[in-house]
């Protein structure tokens, strides 16, 4: 078995700061800091006793909750998750079954839920160092062994094998038992082979037609399927970045995603991208990076987690959408059918639980996880690989080694490094060079980078200081449609569109839906008919609140030429713009607007046309 290159650091050795200090704070204050206290799924789950649902929820949960209550370092929190664990290990059967269900109904069962709980108990473990984890893991993972050669994966289960590879991996590591192998191998057996489905008319022309094979989620899940295949040497090979590329050419968007409400819609602007996929991209392109070195792989992660990610969740984060558009002028419940392939028509409200429920638990990890992804550790290296806020406490060499990085990027250039070791020390720094930048400075001499990464190879002493400068590129980017994207650094910016939040409370299904539990409907209260007229572009600067992705207060806008265009709704859609302007001929003259960032916005235009 092979080993990776890189190993993630735990939640006990990283703690976030300035913006993502407070970013990761009104989640904990919010809809994934309280789910266990009102929604039945989790709060009545069969995992711990209830009559609720007992499969993806609460893992789906427990997945950012875990790492959001130690990165915070919050008692309360860290105590709930530990009742959720305790109840789970509690009523592990003798012969290691964990899933809450009947010894008859196994059969049945689709075991999607334990390649998840795996995933996440070894989370648990690394954060909490519970020691009982690795025992109760090795007999689940064993029973599940012995269930797949009489029961073969199917469902979900099939389409997500490689789910729980990173466990088996580590378990492996800690054993050296035989028969993990011989369950790599099996999972790779029975599961889903996406290096065909990509070559499938199914994969490439969407229709309104669900299908496991292009379900969104398992494509966004698949993304790592290649690389975390290639630890275990006996179960062959798939390709990361083949089904990258091929995701991206037939379905991506200027966000850096691809288009999947429910299942893969193509690349028009007004399709969606579900929630659920964004999140488990971000995870599939950290486990990427862990695993190659490859830059490309974290560039790929800040485009999701600094503008498909906070799009489609509220600033307060007590609500989301199921699907986000690209081109998105409202957020309401759509004439029927929706606009959508497979999804309803409320699947682009904020809310609770629009559409289905899976995004309202698994959201949650999008932020953590990213955290636990600033730095990573290589042999006699630590590799700055997301230059956000945050602090690294480790040992290189046996000497306790502090980093701490004070920065506002994505908003700014500007790069704080201070690192603090008990007495000299030998290691290189590697700082990425994300993908956007046009010039990288230390302390105002030019660096050139390798591979994306600026390597300062020395002797560190006990402190010492630099500052680091990444200039960005501003770009016009060609949708390949007659339509553009306008990017500064790792940010896609939209015309601020005027929203009016719309609240409705009520009670369905026996869950009360009142502030902050809501729903809401958002329309447009300005223009958002526009056209690019210029590539003259001027950054404005403003103050980063204690809500970094504010829709009325956002750290930067652009200011550009824009002109109004005769643009109408979808034909038969209400709240939905055509795919394209009727006439690209401006109306009236240019006027000087200031675009604010994708992230920052629930309502935007993200792919324009230039005016004729």
């Amino acid at each position: 078995m092979k080993r990776p290159l890189y190993g993630f650091y735990k939640a006990k050795q990283l703690k976030p700061r300035g913006w993502l200090y407070d970013q990761l704070k009104i989640q904990s204050a919010s809809l994934t800091g309280n789910l266990d206290k009102v929604w039945p799924d989790v709060k009545d789950s069969k995992y711990i006793g209830g009559d609720r649902e007992g499969w993806e929820r609460v893992p789906y949960w427990l997945d950012g909750f875990i790492p959001l209550a130690y990165l915070l370092d919050d008692e309360d929190m860290k105590t709930r998750a530990k009742k959720y664990i305790d109840a789970i290990i509690v009523n592990q059967k003798e012969d290691g079954w964990i899933c809450p269900c009947s010894d008859e109904q196994r059969p049945q069962y689709d075991m999607w839920a334990l390649l998840l709980l795996a995933k996440v108990l070894m989370l648990y473990y690394d954060c909490s160092g519970d020691e009982r984890i690795p025992e109760v893991l090795l007999n689940a993972l064993e029973n599940l062994l012995q269930h797949i050669k009489k029961y073969p994966l199917f469902g979900w289960g099939k389409a997500r094998w490689f789910e729980a590879y990173e466990p088996i991996c580590r378990l492996y590591d800690k054993t050296k038992a035989d028969w993990l192998l011989e369950l790599a191998e099996l999972l790779y057996s029975q599961g889903e082979k996406y290096s065909q489905i990509i070559k499938t008319d199914k994969f490439k022309y969407p229709k309104r037609e669900w299908t496991f094979e292009t379900h969104v989620v398992n494509m966004a899940q698949a993304l790592k399927c290649g690389s975390v295949s290639s630890l275990f040497e006996c179960v062959g090979e798939e390709d990361s970045e083949k089904l990258y590329s091929e995701l991206m050419k037939y379905h991506g968007t200027p966000a850096g995603h691809f288009n999947g409400d429910e299942c893969l819609s193509g690349k028009s602007p007004i399709q969606g991208a579900e929630l659920c996929s964004i999140v488990e991209a971000m995870f599939s392109h950290e486990v990427n990076f862990s695993l190659s070195g490859e830059a490309k792989w974290l560039d790929r992660l800040e485009m999701l987690a600094f503008n498909s990610l906070p799009s489609t969740v509220s600033p307060d984060m007590w609500s989301h959408q199921y699907d986000q558009m690209i081109n998105q002028i409202s957020c309401s419940a759509q004439n029927e059918p929706a606009i959508f392939m497979t999804n309803s028509r409320d699947a682009n409200i904020f809310g609770l639980e629009p559409n289905y429920g899976c995004c309202t638990a698994n959201y949650g990890q999008g932020w953590p996880k990213l955290t636990l992804s600033s730095f990573f550790e290589g042999e006699q290296e630590i590799v700055s690989a997301v230059p956000i806020p945050s602090e690294l406490s480790t040992d290189i060499s046996s000497v306790p080694v502090k980093v701490t990085l004070d920065t506002e990027y994505p908003f700014r250039e500007k790069l704080s490094y201070k690192i603090q070791a008990e007495r000299k020390v030998d290691f290189a720094l590697k700082i990425r060079v994300p993908d956007w930048v046009e010039v990288a400075q230390v302390d105002g001499v030019q660096y050139s980078k390798q591979n994306g990464f600026l390597i300062i190879d020395r002797t560190w002493d006990e402190n010492t200081e630099f500052t680091v400068t990444l200039y960005f590129k501003t770009a016009f980017v060609d949708n390949n449609n007659g339509m553009f994207s306008l990017k500064y650094g790792a940010l896609l910016f939209t015309p601020d569109i005027k929203e009016k939040w719309i609240m409705h409370e009520y009670t369905k299904d026996g869950v009360d839906r009142f502030f902050p539990y809501c729903d809401y409907e958002i329309h447009p209260e300005s223009k958002w008919n526009y056209a690019f007229t210029s590539k003259d572009v001027k950054v404005v600067n403003s103050e980063i609140t204690a809500v970094p992705f504010s829709h009325t207060n956002p750290p930067v806008r652009l200011e550009v030429q824009l002109s109004e265009l005769n643009w109408d709704n979808e034909p038969g859609q209400s709240g939905v713009c055509a795919a394209t302007p009727n006439s690209r001929a401006a109306i009236g003259k240019p006027e000087a607007h200031l675009m604010k960032p994708y992230g920052c916005s629930a309502l935007h235009m993200a792919s324009l046309p230039f005016a004729e």
